[in-house]
């Protein structure tokens, strides 16, 4: 198998992880004490999810050094 379709792949995989974190994130996250989806919360992950990166990783360095600024 070519290394571009191995990393096509890889990158469909992990797309489809991202959209089933977002998911559980919102699921868990998004709901209020009484177990409600808590509106501003889900309006608030929907905005920023539309939002463009605000950081580009080039390497698994760069991703980790990024993290632990924050």
């Amino acid at each position: 198998m070519s290394q571009t379709l191995t990393n096509k792949l890889q990158i469909s995989k992990l797309q489809k992880e991202i959209k089933l974190l977002r998911s559980f994130v919102i699921g868990i996250l998004g709901r209020d004490k009484e177990g409600k989806y808590n509106s501003e919360f889900v309006k608030k992950i929907l905005k920023s999810s539309q939002e463009k990166p605000k950081y580009t990783f080039k390497d698994r360095n760069s991703f980790l050094k990024q993290i632990h600024k924050n």
